[in-house]
């Protein structure tokens, strides 16, 4: 028999007693407390990491990334997804407690998110297609995941104003599902065809997003008096929008007597009227708001740029789109994490110095995306943006690390 005093036992228990106390403080982190926090660290380092391994791949110097995924495939998914959704599920899974008023998941539930996360990312770098078929299957774990808690408390709160969120997480989870399985069997360019209109899904979500809180945030800190605009403004833009998107993605399957070109600059136009209301020269000793206002104005150029690849031959559709992807949505997520990290860790909205020069790296990365390739300087777009745009997120981790890993101020 073993005595209840026998050392080995007590040694044993001492053991699990101290694993089950790391566990426990883990879980208690900082880090882990609301999602934002790891969230936007993970997917802030995670597009450094792809775009460095991109621009290696565009330069020759390695060749490890040509397995399952097409090499273009797993580029454009690990920045639409493992970067801006991560971000935009961080900053929804945060937001959604203000919202509802119920309290959204914090400690061993977004660990779990995380860890899945980070599963998938290894899973599509493998090059086994049964590990990417493994990435496609964690990856829609972590969408229903997701979906599930968002839906759960908007639903129990009746906050029917974001119910909205559901289908668009749906959709976009749907949209990455098939960015993976279509170029896992063989079709690429229905991979990327979906991947384009994910992007213009981000550009109908930063729609609706920035028209509740850029005016919002521009009112608050500058106090200019309530701002107003016309009210046929978004239910247009929201017409022309989700009529520009669903004829784009239609258009691949089902030949059309037009293409998209009229809606998407209409829907350019609309946007660059809203924010003219918006008074953004107020805004230009306020790096927090003068980014989320270039941010949207890139948006409505972009899509009238957009539209206009259609018209003449000059400016390629790929390359109009990164004016969105880059100028448009990089921005305003940097800018967004930039304002969020401060607000939900209880300190002042005053950002260090260094901050707007990396929203300004993140907007001249945009102009060298899609500007130098008109004069045949691909190599030098491609490879100048990636360097501007991991400078920038060097500077964002620099400041914001120590911020996201204590506790709230």
């Amino acid at each position: 028999m073993i005595s209840i005093n026998d050392p080995e036992l007590q040694q044993l228990q001492h053991d699990a007693n101290s694993q089950h106390s790391t566990f426990t403080k883990l879980t208690k982190h900082a880090l882990f407390d609301l999602p934002f926090r790891s969230f936007f660290l993970c997917a802030v380092l995670a597009s450094m990491v792809s775009l460095a391994l991109w621009s290696a791949h565009l330069s020759g110097n390695i060749s490890f990334l040509n397995g399952e995924l097409s090499i273009t495939v797993w580029h454009v998914h690990e920045m639409l997804f493992a970067f801006g959704a991560t971000v935009a599920v961080g900053f929804i899974l945060t937001a959604v407690q203000t919202w509802t008023g119920q309290a959204s998941i914090k400690g061993l539930p977004v660990i779990a998110l995380l860890v899945l996360w980070f599963l998938v990312r290894i899973c599509l770098l493998v090059n086994s297609s049964n590990s990417v078929y493994l990435g496609v299957i964690l990856q829609s774990v972590w969408w229903l995941s997701v979906i599930s808690v968002f839906a759960k408390l908007t639903l129990k709160a009746k906050n029917r104003r974001n119910y909205l969120f559901i289908p668009l997480l749906s959709a976009l989870m749907l949209l990455n599902l098939g960015v993976l399985l279509f170029d896992l069997n063989g079709r690429t360019d229905l991979s990327l065809h979906f991947a384009k209109t994910v992007v213009l899904m981000f550009g109908l979500m930063m729609g609706i997003m920035g028209g509740r809180v850029i005016p919002f945030f521009t009112t608050a800190a500058t106090r200019i008096g309530k701002i107003t605009t016309p009210f046929f403004l978004t239910p247009m833009l929201l017409v022309t929008s989700i009529a520009g998107i669903s004829v784009f993605f239609v258009g691949k399957f089902i030949s059309l007597p037009f293409t998209p070109a009229v809606l998407m600059i209409a829907s350019g136009l609309l946007h660059i009227v809203r924010l003219a209301f918006w008074h953004s020269t107020v805004t230009v000793n306020v790096p927090l708001l003068w980014s989320l206002h270039l941010s949207y104005f890139c948006l409505g150029f972009g899509l009238i740029l957009l539209g206009s690849s259609y018209l003449q031959p000059y400016l390629q559709f790929n390359d109009a789109l990164h004016l969105i992807t880059i100028g448009a949505m990089a921005l305003m997520i940097i800018a967004m994490m930039s304002r969020v990290s401060l607000g939900h860790t209880g300190r002042a909205l005053k950002t260090h110095k260094a901050v707007p020069i990396s929203f300004i790296l993140i907007f001249s990365a945009a102009l060298v995306r899609v500007f130098l390739p008109l004069i045949q300087e691909y190599q030098l777009a491609w490879h100048l943006s990636t360097t501007l745009w991991i400078f920038a997120s060097v500077i964002f981790l620099t400041i914001y690390s120590p911020i996201l890993s204590k506790p709230r101020s």
